[in-house]
């Protein structure tokens, strides 16, 4: 599938590279832009099926490699999708939705243990009209989880995630005519960064 959704703004990167602040800002100012048209969503959602996703994050539960791809997929197929909130729904009501990761994230997160082509069979969903990718090195993003003084997630690791990152450039390579995308340096400081995707994004 190689429809793009107008309007729906995907942020993408490793954990701790600073995705999800740019997300907020970038949403607080479109809010005044268009008037408060703004959804500012995320993956694994907060829905019965991202809950679970979240467990096994935080080894609350154990699965398979395989089982934990298709949960992804399910709990993206429901955001997309749910008839009372999806994203869909939302675009077609004059909203701007943006998701702190997608279905790239898939790819590139499951793409370390499992096939690429299998990823992609299960993960047929949509393109969004904008893909942000904020772009931090893995030591620095594991620094940045450190600092939090959280329990590590189930990727949070140096070497799992410098393959993420590589799975990302080389998924990105890929996007389909139609989809605009924007590195970021995930090092410069905020603001630089903020100014820049706002550039970047004209609605």
């Amino acid at each position: 599938m190689n429809d793009i959704l107008s309007s729906f703004i995907v942020f993408e990167g490793l954990d701790g590279s600073g995705k999800s602040t740019q997300a907020r800002i970038l949403a607080n100012r479109l809010e005044q832009s268009t008037g408060g048209k703004v959804v500012l969503t995320a993956e694994p959602t907060d829905r019965p099926i991202g809950a679970l996703v979240r467990s096994v994050l935080r080894h609350q539960v154990c699965t398979t490699s395989r089982a934990l791809a298709l949960l992804y997929a399910a709990d993206r197929s429901d955001h997309l999708f749910n008839a009372e909130d999806g994203i869909a729904g939302l675009l077609d009501r004059g909203r701007v939705v943006i998701s702190d990761r997608y279905f790239y994230s898939s790819l590139s997160y499951q793409g370390v243990t499992e096939d690429m082509s299998w990823l992609r069979s299960i993960n047929d969903y949509p393109h969004p009209q904008y893909v942000i990718f904020v772009d931090t090195p893995a030591a620095e993003c594991m620094k940045r989880i450190d600092s939090r003084g959280e329990e590590k997630e189930l990727f949070d690791r140096i070497d799992y995630l410098e393959r993420v990152r590589s799975n990302f450039n080389i998924v990105f390579e890929t996007l389909p005519d139609g989809v605009e995308f924007l590195k970021v340096d995930g090092m410069e400081p905020v603001e630089v960064q903020a100014d820049r995707i706002a550039s970047f994004v004209s609605l």
